[in-house]
C-alpha cells in the first residue's frame, strides 16, 4: 500500500499505481496534514494581509485584491479562463498520471487546499473518470497551467471526461453517480493548476520507456556483433578501466556477458580483421553516454515526484511564499538531453543495420539473402531505418532553448517542457522501431553462422524471435515483420532473458 504525500514515489511506483497493481490510499497522517494546511489558508483569507493568490488575481493581476465573498468565485474563474488548451488530447494514461502525481503533491500538506478536493480527485482515479485534456497549450512555467486546467474542470462539474471508453460531459457522468460539484475554498484554483504534472507525467513515461530502449539496444548489438562476426575485445574491463564512465563500464560488462561462451564468438578469435567500424567498437561508449543522460532524468524525475510545485508554499509556521517551485526547467533541461540521447541510440542502431547489409562479412550474404537481384533483400528496411533516424534528429532541437514571455511580462522566462517531452515520447516510438528493424538483420545474419551456437542468453533471444517471425529466403511484405519485432520490444520478454546486474558497476542503472 502507498501513503499520497508520506511515501517516496519512484517512476516504478508511479506506473504501478496507475495500472492497479499497486493501491494507493491518503492515510490519517496525510489528512491531518492537509487539514492544518487549509486552516492556514483560511486564516489569510478572513485576514488582511494580502498574500498573492488567496485574496488577489493571479499573473499581471497580483496587486488586485479580492474580497473574501469573492474567493470562491475567483477559484472557479481560474479553471474556466486557464482552459485554452488545443490539439489531440492526451491519452488516458497520461491523464490519470497526471492525477495521482497531483495527489501525491498536494497530500503533502503545503498547499492549502481542502481534504474534501483531494479525495475527490482519488475518486476520479479509483472510479476511472479522467477528464479530457488537449495536448498543446503549456509552456511549462507557471507550471502547465492550461492541460492542468483541463484536467480539474471535471471538479466543478465541467469539461469532458473518458468513462468507459467513451467521451461524454462531465455533467452527464457525474450525474450517474449523484455527485455535486465541489466548493472551490481559497487558493484551491490554484494549487489545481500551478505544477508541473503534465511535464512530469510525460517524464515518467519517459523514464520508463528510455530504459526499455537503451536495454534492447544493447540486446540488439551484441546480436549484430554476433552475426557480422565482430570483436569483443572493445569490451574488455581493463579498456574501461582508464576511462571509468559509469555508463560505459555497465554497457561493456552488459555485452561481455550477453557474449559469455558463444561459439560464434570464439570462431574468428586470430583473425586478420583488426579493427571493426565505430558501430561496432564503440557501443560502449555511445550507449554508455546515453545510460548517463538517462540516469541524469530519472534523477531528476524522481525529485519532482516528492516535491511541491505550486505557488504559493503554506508552510507550518505560517511562513507563505510566492516562489517559483512550478518553474518546469529542472526538468525540460533532462528531458531534451534524454531525447538527443535517444536520438543517437538511433543513429548507431541505423549504422549496424547498413553495415549488416553490405556482404562485407564472413558468411553474411549482402542484403542479407542467399538470392539476390531476384529479391531485393533487407534492403528498404534500412530506408525506413534511416527515415527514422533523420526524423529524430529533427526532434532533437532542445525546446528548452526557446523562451517567449507569458502573462504580460509577468512570465517573462519560460521552460517550454511540455514541447520538450512531448518531442522526447515521439523519439523513443521512433527509437522502438529502428530496434526492431535491427533485431530482424541481427537475427538474419545469425542464422548464417549455424550450426554454430551463440551464448545462452542470445540464443534465447534468438530463438524468441524465430518462434514469431521466420528467417527469410525470399521477398515478402517487411512491414508485418517490423511490426511483430516492434510488438516483442514493446512487450520487454527480451529484457527478462537478457537482464544483467554484477551488484557493483550496474545498480544505479538498473532501478528507477
Amino acid at each position: 500500500m502507498f501513503n499520497y504525500g508520506i511515501d517516496h514515489l519512484t517512476v516504478t511506483k508511479a506506473l504501478s499505481i496507475l495500472d492497479g497493481s499497486l493501491q494507493a490510499q491518503l492515510n490519517s497522517e496525510a489528512v491531518k496534514k492537509i487539514i492544518e494546511c487549509h486552516q492556514r489558508v483560511l486564516s489569510i483569507a478572513d485576514g488582511e494581509e494580502v498574500v498573492y493568490g488567496i485574496n488577489t488575481g493571479f499573473g499581471p493581476l497580483c496587486s488586485s485584491k479580492i474580497t473574501k465573498e469573492n474567493t470562491s468565485i475567483l477559484q472557479r474563474n481560474l479553471l474556466l479562463s486557464h482552459s485554452v488548451g488545443v490539439g489531440e488530447p492526451i491519452k488516458k494514461e497520461l491523464s490519470k498520471l497526471m492525477l495521482i502525481l497531483k495527489v501525491h503533491s498536494l497530500a503533502q500538506g503545503f498547499s492549502g487546499i481542502s481534504p474534501q478536493i483531494i479525495k475527490r480527485i482519488i475518486w476520479h482515479i479509483e472510479n476511472d473518470v479522467i477528464a479530457i485534456v488537449p495536448e498543446q497549450g503549456s509552456v511549462g512555467a507557471s507550471g502547465d497551467l492550461a492541460p492542468l486546467s483541463h484536467l480539474f474542470l471535471p471538479l466543478i462539474n465541467e469539461g469532458e471526461v473518458l468513462y468507459k471508453g467513451k467521451i461524454s460531459p462531465t455533467r452527464e457522468v457525474l450525474t450517474k453517480f449523484s455527485l455535486e460539484p465541489v466548493e472551490l475554498s481559497p487558493k484551491a484554483g490554484l494549487a489545481l493548476t500551478n505544477g508541473t504534472q503534465f511535464i512530469l507525467a510525460h517524464s515518467v513515461f519517459l523514464v520508463d520507456q528510455m530504459y526499455s530502449c537503451l536495454s534492447h539496444v544493447d540486446v540488439t548489438a551484441a546480436m549484430m556483433i554476433e552475426g557480422l562476426l565482430a570483436s569483443k575485445m572493445p569490451f574488455h574491463r581493463e579498456l574501461h578501466s582508464v576511462r571509468p564512465f559509469k555508463g560505459n563500464i555497465h554497457v561493456a560488462e552488459r555485452v561481455n556477458h550477453f557474449l559469455k561462451g558463444s561459439q560464434m564468438s570464439e570462431s574468428h578469435l586470430g583473425c586478420n580483421r583488426v579493427q571493426d567500424p565505430y558501430s561496432l567498437r564503440c557501443v560502449p561508449q555511445v550507449h554508455g553516454s546515453s545510460r548517463s543522460a538517462w540516469l541524469h532524468l530519472k534523477e531528476a524525475v524522481e525529485i519532482e515526484l516528492n516535491s511541491v510545485t505550486d505557488n504559493p508554499i503554506v508552510f507550518e509556521n505560517g511562513l507563505t511564499i510566492s516562489g517559483g517551485n512550478f518553474h518546469g526547467q529542472p526538468l525540460a533541461l533532462p528531458i531534451d538531453y534524454a531525447c538527443l540521447a535517444l536520438s543517437e541510440i538511433g543513429n548507431i542502431s541505423d549504422r549496424r543495420i547498413y553495415l549488416s547489409l553490405e556482404g562485407k562479412y564472413p558468411e553474411t550474404p549482402k542484403l542479407l539473402m542467399e538470392s539476390t537481384g531476384l529479391n531485393s533483400g533487407f534492403m528498404i528496411l534500412q530506408y525506413t531505418s534511416a527515415a527514422l533516424a533523420s526524423e529524430n534528429k529533427n526532434n532533437c532541437m532542445p525546446a528548452s532553448a526557446d523562451s517567449i514571455p507569458t502573462s504580460l511580462g509577468q512570465e517573462d522566462h519560460v521552460s517550454m517542457g511540455s514541447i520538450g517531452c512531448r518531442k522526447a515520447l515521439k523519439v523513443a516510438n521512433n527509437i522502438e522501431k529502428i530496434l526492431a528493424i535491427e533485431m530482424l538483420c541481427a537475427a538474419q545474419a545469425m542464422d548464417f553462422k549455424r550450426p554454430l551456437k551463440s551464448s545462452k542468453i542470445l540464443d534465447s533471444v534468438h530463438n524468441v524471435i524465430r518462434s514469431r517471425i521466420d528467417h527469410v529466403t525470399e521477398d515478402r511484405i517487411f512491414a508485418k515483420d517490423i511490426k511483430e519485432a516492434i510488438s516483442i520490444i514493446k512487450s520487454k520478454e527480451l529484457l527478462e532473458i537478457s537482464h544483467f546486474s554484477d551488484g557493483k558497476h550496474c545498480d544505479v542503472f538498473e532501478r528507477y
